[in-house]
């Protein structure tokens, strides 16, 4: 008898075969027992019933608790009346671990308190639909990169600077001196590019300030290509063609997952066709003054402004060419406009703001030499980035996803904590 993984149980219709188990729930009606079975790979049903085992038997799956651990010995049928489409009929089981007064019962509980119980709260099914979908992002984001010929690059996580110009930093002694964690790889990724030409990273990034907002996270997971001889524009159809790859692959691969968090696929297929429409700074801010909101030209837009961007467009939407003063001082300066840089933000629909910031960079070593200048920065930080400028330097390109950021929208979760394996579990560790 072969022991199996509940996701393999198609292959094994009709077949006796035994698999390690957790009960999330059970109920009885009369001389049968039906016990919600997952093992970490998909959730479904056993049904025991009484006349398939002795009356001890019996009795003892009544008194299972939830997540007690056990093996489940039985056949494998077809049901279509489960998402998953298959069941078990159970001959016989061990019970391996037991488990009592498990705290996240059946009933509704509040947001905090299942993020406080994270550890346990990923064995439900809406959280293990989550991470699933978003392991199947991070998979079809090395297949979308690896199929262009881009290189994987792993940029440092402790720096000495700060590339985004900001000073929420979370700092460390690094052996007498200052370092940061860092922020962003891109940086990195620049001088990488003028190797390999096409490169990305991905890996976590730090922001040291305290945000409430279902927006922010003190740490979170960036993907950032950069791409050699590519102007924005190329740029710009590469992320399009990026983002609704990473749909189309959720769409494809995750639709039980898409089912339990009640996700229309309908309203995903849209978002994978392109090319998504552009607007500039300039335009969208006379759009939202003409539908009375209280903006100036040089504002960065916040949450109330993205949102009617995105939401007037029906799709994920480019805002063109920020001004250069709320912009980080890498990006390239405007052909005709000292005031505006080359850059864009895509915003996504249905109200979740920027998921991705792209720009082409500047290749001038003396602007960016005044630029990191006007930034508060010390240039000798930036002597190895400079000279990326004095040693053939050529036009390039990149951009940054945030991936809870992306992940709560094409899940339409309520915050970006939903998204991410373990949120809160530092304060366990220090409380």
């Amino acid at each position: 008898m072969e022991t199996i993984s509940i996701i393999h149980a198609p292959e094994h219709v009709d077949e006796k075969v035994r698999i390690g188990v957790w009960l999330s729930n059970k109920r009885s009606s009369g001389k049968i027992a039906f016990l919600q079975l997952r093992d970490g790979t998909a959730f479904f049903q056993g049904v025991l019933r009484k006349n398939d085992v002795s009356e001890e038997k019996f009795d003892e799956a009544k008194e299972l608790r939830q997540e007690t651990s056990l093996y489940v010995t039985g056949t494998i049928h077809e049901d279509s009346r489960s998402k998953f489409g298959y069941e078990m009929e159970i001959e016989d089981f061990e019970v391996v671990g037991e488990s009592e007064d498990y705290p996240i019962t059946p009933k509704e509980h509040g947001i905090d308190f299942l993020l406080d119980h994270r550890h346990l709260w990923l064995r439900s099914s809406k959280p293990h639909a989550l991470l699933k979908i978003r392991n199947e992002v991070i998979r079809a984001t090395f297949e979308f990169f690896n199929d262009r010929d881009f290189i994987k690059i792993d940029a440092p996580l402790l720096t000495g600077s700060a590339p985004e110009g900001t000073t929420e930093l979370f700092k460390t002694d690094y052996f007498g001196q200052d370092a940061f964690l860092s922020q962003t790889g891109q940086l990195y990724e620049e001088s990488a590019a003028m190797a390999f030409g096409r490169v990305f990273s991905f890996g976590p990034s730090f922001r040291a300030e305290k945000s409430k907002t279902r927006r922010h996270l003190t740490e979170f997971w960036m993907i950032e290509p950069e791409m050699a001889w590519m102007h924005q524009e190329d740029s710009l159809a590469i992320q399009e063609q990026y983002i609704a790859f990473l749909v189309q692959s959720v769409i494809d691969n995750c639709q039980s997952e898409l089912a339990v968090i009640g996700r229309d696929v309908e309203t995903l297929k849209k978002y994978t066709r392109l090319p998504y429409p552009r607007i500039s700074y300039d335009d969208a801010i006379k759009l939202l003054q003409e539908n009375d909101f209280d903006v100036d030209w040089g504002v960065d837009f916040g949450s109330p402004e993205e949102t009617f961007l995105a939401n007037h467009f029906d799709q994920p939407v480019f805002v063109l060419n920020y001004p250069k003063a709320i912009k980080a001082f890498y990006m390239k300066r405007h052909p005709t406009r000292d005031d505006e840089v080359i850059c864009a933000d895509l915003l996504a629909p249905e109200g979740y703001g920027e998921i991705i910031g792209g720009s082409e960079r500047d290749t001038d070593f003396d602007y960016l030499r005044d630029r990191i200048v006007e930034s508060g920065q010390d240039p000798k930080d930036y002597d190895w980035y400079l000279d990326l400028r004095k040693y053939g330097s050529v036009p390039h390109s990149g951009f940054g996803l945030g991936l809870e950021r992306f992940l709560t929208w094409i899940t339409l979760q309520d915050h970006l904590r939903e998204t991410i394996p373990f949120p809160r579990m530092i304060n366990r560790i220090y409380p």
